[in-house]
């Protein structure tokens, strides 16, 4: 019979880290904050419970620095404890923020059922169900808060390396089905922090790479046949930690593709969001279509509440007034007022007055050159949408999933920038 594993994959926990970039923050969303963190934690536990998996891997950043306060100390434990209780084996390496230094100078032990994997050499695990080996797990973490640029963190993390450490204790540990690498790694996103070549892992001789450090879902070749994977932080701290955040629930089964489902965790989301006001009538049907988005998004987060930075866009007879910040401070003030699950941390105008382009078509000047071309542009979304990957890989960045699915709202308003400096050239 084919064998088959479970197990959770999370990283980047950050506990008692700060939210940062929030403005006019109320007191009630700064105390809620502080809490949202320790909910997240909470929810990996708890999902691992739930689905009775085989064992949690922490892929690094479990804490937010590398001296975490006491309290933080006694909820990670306590989390880890409740596995114990379960009989759920944890398996962890340290990041950046809390290098492997930072927890040997601290007084804690780990429970029984946690190993952490050592940060200065290469450390290897053996899993057992039933007294038959089934899984290696070999990774390394960070040991002080850099890592040297010419040394290889994943140097000596293979299948390989790991038999001949683990043959004397584990006499059998050739036969173990699978094998797990963990690291917490730019890869090739991050040329800064540890970065390790994609062959490099592949060729480790590991059915599965549990990696930290990337805040986004991250699958390489693909998330149909994911084999180096980032699960991304468990909670967003800023605006541009957007969207829903979690863990992966991984099962790796003989004979087939590894599968990933991922898990939301994050209690508060935040969100950037684009609003056409365009047929809006009025300032009062701003506020409703605005709190009628917020009510989508929120739908499509898997959250409680909702942390949102809103863009107004759109052609408008009301323009005039969206971009005075005294109205927009009302209008955000009556948002925020009315519903308490959600916060608009700023709400910023980029509408533009109503302009006639069929007109400006017609005029044939260089304004009506330029539309032909955009409209030649926005008639083909996959060349735009290639154009941008591009630029991002160009900058060993991941183009945000939003970015494709709002490249049509995105091409409208670089449309309607060209055209206000070219009026602006026209007024001088």
């Amino acid at each position: 019979m084919a064998e088959r594993l479970t197990f959770i994959h999370a990283a980047d926990l950050h506990l008692g880290a700060p939210f940062r970039g929030l403005r006019a923050l109320s007191d009630a969303w700064a105390t809620r904050l502080l809490t949202a963190l320790s909910e997240a934690y909470d929810r990996v536990i708890e999902a691992a419970l739930a689905r009775e998996v085989d064992f949690v891997v922490m892929a690094g950043d479990i804490f937010d620095n590398a001296r975490p306060s006491y309290g933080d100390y006694l909820h990670f434990f306590a989390g880890l404890r409740r596995l114990e209780e379960a009989g759920i084996p944890v398996y962890l390496i340290t990041g950046n923020h809390d290098p492997y230094t930072s927890w040997q100078h601290d007084s804690f032990s780990l429970p029984s059922n946690a190993v952490m994997l050592p940060g200065d050499r290469p450390g290897f695990a053996l899993y057992e169900r039933d007294g038959r080996p089934l899984c290696i797990i070999g990774g390394r973490g960070y040991y002080n808060q850099t890592w040297p640029a010419d040394e290889c963190i994943a140097e000596g993390v293979t299948r390989r390396v790991a038999e001949e450490a683990l043959v004397q204790r584990y006499p059998e540990v050739a036969r173990a089905p699978f094998a797990v690498g963990v690291l917490h790694t730019g890869l090739n996103l991050d040329n800064l922090k540890a970065p390790v070549a994609t062959s490099t892992l592949m060729n480790a001789g590991m059915d599965y790479w549990a990696l930290g450090h990337i805040h986004l879902r991250y699958a390489y070749p693909s998330f149909e046949d994911p084999r180096l994977v980032f699960s991304g932080c468990i909670q967003g701290r800023d605006i541009n930690e957007t969207g829903e955040r979690g863990i992966y629930h991984v099962t790796l089964a003989e004979g087939a593709r590894n599968t990933i489902e991922p898990i939301p965790t994050a209690s508060v989301v935040w969100q950037r969001m684009r609003v056409d006001v365009s047929d809006c009538a009025n300032l009062p049907a701003v506020t409703d279509k605005i709190m009628r988005e917020l009510f989508r998004e929120n739908g499509k987060a898997h959250c409680e509440e909702m942390v949102s930075r809103i863009s107004l866009v759109g052609s408008t007879h009301l323009h005039a007034m969206l971009e005075r910040d005294d109205i927009r401070a009302d209008l955000r003030k009556h948002l925020n007022d009315s519903y308490p699950a959600f916060f608009c941390d700023a709400l910023l105008d980029a509408t533009v007055e109503p302009r006639d382009k069929d007109a400006l078509r017609r005029e044939g000047l260089f304004p009506a050159v330029f539309l032909q071309v955009a409209d030649a542009q926005r008639s083909n979304p996959d060349d735009e949408i290639a154009y941008l990957q591009e630029e991002f890989l160009a900058k060993s960045m991941q183009l945000p999933s939003a970015c494709t699915r709002l490249v049509d709202e995105l091409s409208a308003e670089a449309e309607n920038l060209v055209l206000d400096l070219l009026s602006q050239g026209e007024d001088r």
